[in-house]
Protein backbone atom coordinates (compact mmCIF):
# COMPACT_ATOMS: atom_id res chain seq x y z
CA UNK A 1 0.00 0.00 0.00
CA UNK A 2 1.49 3.33 -0.73
CA UNK A 3 -1.63 5.66 -0.58
CA UNK A 4 0.12 7.29 2.63
CA UNK A 5 -2.20 10.31 3.38
CA UNK A 6 -5.48 10.86 2.41
CA UNK A 7 -5.23 15.25 4.18
CA UNK A 8 -8.16 17.78 3.68
CA UNK A 9 -6.44 20.94 3.89
CA UNK A 10 -8.35 23.74 1.98
CA UNK A 11 -5.12 25.33 1.12
CA UNK A 12 -3.97 22.39 -0.65
CA UNK A 13 0.13 22.17 -0.93
CA UNK A 14 2.21 24.35 1.10
CA UNK A 15 4.80 24.18 3.62
CA UNK A 16 3.29 22.24 6.04
CA UNK A 17 2.28 19.24 3.82
CA UNK A 18 5.64 19.73 1.84
CA UNK A 19 7.52 19.74 4.86
CA UNK A 20 5.65 18.32 7.84
CA UNK A 21 3.84 15.74 5.88
CA UNK A 22 5.81 15.18 2.70
CA UNK A 23 9.60 14.17 3.94
CA UNK A 24 8.92 12.27 7.56
CA UNK A 25 6.36 10.01 4.99
CA UNK A 26 8.21 10.37 2.44
CA UNK A 27 5.99 11.41 -0.51
CA UNK A 28 6.71 11.02 -3.70
CA UNK A 29 3.77 11.56 -5.29
CA UNK A 30 0.88 14.50 -4.40
CA UNK A 31 -2.12 14.72 -6.36
CA UNK A 32 -4.24 17.58 -5.58
CA UNK A 33 -8.06 16.36 -5.95
CA UNK A 34 -9.67 18.93 -6.51
CA UNK A 35 -12.42 20.26 -9.29
CA UNK A 36 -11.36 23.66 -10.03
CA UNK A 37 -7.72 23.38 -9.47
CA UNK A 38 -8.22 20.51 -12.04
CA UNK A 39 -9.13 23.03 -15.01
CA UNK A 40 -7.19 25.68 -14.28
CA UNK A 41 -3.77 25.52 -15.77
CA UNK A 42 -2.24 28.90 -13.95
CA UNK A 43 -3.36 27.64 -10.42
CA UNK A 44 -1.47 24.29 -11.07
CA UNK A 45 1.43 25.78 -12.40
CA UNK A 46 1.72 28.04 -9.37
CA UNK A 47 1.34 24.50 -7.36
CA UNK A 48 4.04 23.21 -9.34
CA UNK A 49 6.30 25.96 -8.25
CA UNK A 50 6.07 25.43 -4.72
CA UNK A 51 6.90 21.46 -4.92
CA UNK A 52 10.71 20.26 -4.92
CA UNK A 53 12.22 18.90 -7.78
CA UNK A 54 12.18 15.52 -8.59
CA UNK A 55 8.44 15.38 -7.00
CA UNK A 56 5.75 14.19 -8.60
CA UNK A 57 2.36 16.04 -8.69
CA UNK A 58 -1.02 15.21 -10.02
CA UNK A 59 -4.07 17.22 -10.83
CA UNK A 60 -7.20 15.46 -11.40
CA UNK A 61 -10.90 16.24 -10.48
CA UNK A 62 -12.29 14.72 -7.87
CA UNK A 63 -13.73 11.81 -9.40
CA UNK A 64 -10.91 10.94 -11.65
CA UNK A 65 -9.03 10.79 -8.85
CA UNK A 66 -11.79 8.43 -7.39
CA UNK A 67 -11.32 6.15 -10.42
CA UNK A 68 -7.26 6.21 -10.24
CA UNK A 69 -6.48 5.89 -6.58
CA UNK A 70 -6.71 2.11 -6.72
CA UNK A 71 -4.06 2.28 -9.43
CA UNK A 72 -2.13 4.91 -7.01
CA UNK A 73 -2.20 2.75 -4.39
CA UNK A 74 -0.64 -0.55 -6.18
CA UNK A 75 1.79 1.68 -7.67
CA UNK A 76 5.48 1.78 -5.92
CA UNK A 77 5.39 5.71 -5.53
CA UNK A 78 3.89 6.92 -1.83
CA UNK A 79 1.09 9.08 -2.53
CA UNK A 80 -0.42 11.53 -0.64
CA UNK A 81 -3.83 12.68 -1.70
CA UNK A 82 -4.94 16.25 -1.00
CA UNK A 83 -8.48 17.24 -0.82
CA UNK A 84 -9.98 21.15 -0.41
CA UNK A 85 -12.55 19.97 0.87
CA UNK A 86 -14.90 17.49 3.61
CA UNK A 87 -17.21 16.89 0.50
CA UNK A 88 -14.42 16.25 -1.73
CA UNK A 89 -13.04 13.54 1.08
CA UNK A 90 -16.98 11.74 0.88
CA UNK A 91 -16.85 11.57 -2.69
CA UNK A 92 -13.07 9.79 -2.77
CA UNK A 93 -14.05 7.42 0.10
CA UNK A 94 -17.14 6.39 -1.27
CA UNK A 95 -15.33 5.54 -4.50
CA UNK A 96 -13.03 3.28 -2.62
CA UNK A 97 -13.44 2.93 0.76
CA UNK A 98 -10.73 -0.56 0.73
CA UNK A 99 -8.01 2.18 -0.29
CA UNK A 100 -8.99 5.22 0.99
CA UNK A 101 -9.45 4.33 5.27
CA UNK A 102 -7.86 6.92 6.97
CA UNK A 103 -8.87 10.40 6.46
CA UNK A 104 -6.81 13.26 7.90
CA UNK A 105 -8.64 16.72 8.68
CA UNK A 106 -5.54 19.18 8.87
CA UNK A 107 -6.10 22.73 7.45
CA UNK A 108 -9.93 23.51 7.57
CA UNK A 109 -10.39 27.06 7.93
CA UNK A 110 -12.95 29.26 9.46
CA UNK A 111 -15.90 30.59 7.55
CA UNK A 112 -19.33 31.57 8.20
CA UNK A 113 -21.34 28.83 9.60
CA UNK A 114 -18.11 26.83 10.54
CA UNK A 115 -17.71 25.93 14.40
CA UNK A 116 -14.22 25.25 15.94
CA UNK A 117 -13.59 21.71 16.40
CA UNK A 118 -9.48 21.76 16.79
CA UNK A 119 -7.24 24.61 16.23
CA UNK A 120 -6.62 23.91 12.90
CA UNK A 121 -10.28 22.23 11.77
CA UNK A 122 -13.47 24.00 11.42
CA UNK A 123 -16.53 22.47 10.65
CA UNK A 124 -20.25 23.30 9.45
CA UNK A 125 -22.87 20.93 11.84
CA UNK A 126 -23.11 19.74 7.49
CA UNK A 127 -19.48 18.76 7.22
CA UNK A 128 -19.79 17.02 10.72
CA UNK A 129 -22.74 14.69 9.86
CA UNK A 130 -21.15 14.22 6.91
CA UNK A 131 -17.49 13.16 8.43
CA UNK A 132 -20.05 11.50 10.95
CA UNK A 133 -21.74 9.16 8.82
CA UNK A 134 -18.34 8.02 7.03
CA UNK A 135 -17.00 7.23 10.22
CA UNK A 136 -20.25 4.87 10.62
CA UNK A 137 -19.14 3.47 6.96
CA UNK A 138 -15.43 2.54 8.04
CA UNK A 139 -13.67 5.41 7.83
CA UNK A 140 -11.31 6.54 10.34
CA UNK A 141 -11.36 10.31 10.40
CA UNK A 142 -8.85 12.10 12.52
CA UNK A 143 -7.43 15.96 13.04
CA UNK A 144 -3.53 16.17 12.76
CA UNK A 145 -2.17 18.96 12.00
CA UNK A 146 1.18 17.10 11.59
CA UNK A 147 2.21 13.61 11.54
CA UNK A 148 4.21 14.51 15.22
CA UNK A 149 1.05 15.42 16.74
CA UNK A 150 -1.24 13.34 18.51
CA UNK A 151 -4.54 12.44 16.30
CA UNK A 152 -7.99 13.74 17.55
CA UNK A 153 -10.11 10.97 16.30
CA UNK A 154 -13.43 12.47 15.08
CA UNK A 155 -15.67 11.26 17.80
CA UNK A 156 -13.27 13.05 20.39
CA UNK A 157 -13.43 16.24 18.86
CA UNK A 158 -15.44 19.07 20.63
Amino acid sequence: MTLVLCRVDDRLIHGQVLVGWGQPLGIQRFVLADDEVAKSGWEQDLYRMAVPQGLEVVFATVASAGAQVRAWDADDRRTAVLLGSVEAAAQLYRAAPSVVRRINLGGIHHRPGRVERLPYVYLSPEEHRLLTELSAEGAEIAGQDLPTATPVPLGSMP
